[in-house]
């Protein structure tokens, strides 16, 4: 089966988010009010091929703990959509 993954990766709490900060200045510049907390992210799609759903979402898990994130300063999700 044909599976279509998405691993989000963001900086873990605590960590300083420069582009955030960048954004949430430029909200405000703009004139809208009531935006905080800005955390940028990275967001990667790919499809997977595997028995099942379990086993698709292990492949992704797998790319995105040795290849996408930085487990030191990031973490990362995983959804798993069958095609």
């Amino acid at each position: 089966m044909r599976f279509s993954a998405t691993v989000t990766v963001r900086l873990r709490p605590g960590i300083a988010d420069p582009e955030g900060s960048t954004i949430e200045r430029a909200v405000s510049a703009l004139g809208i009010a009531g935006v905080s907390g800005v955390r940028g992210g990275r967001s990667f799609t790919f499809e997977v091929e595997a028995d099942s759903e379990s086993a698709a979402t292990a492949v992704a898990v797998d790319v995105a703990t040795r290849l996408l994130s930085n487990p030191v300063i990031e973490d990362h999700a995983v959804s798993i959509e069958a095609k």
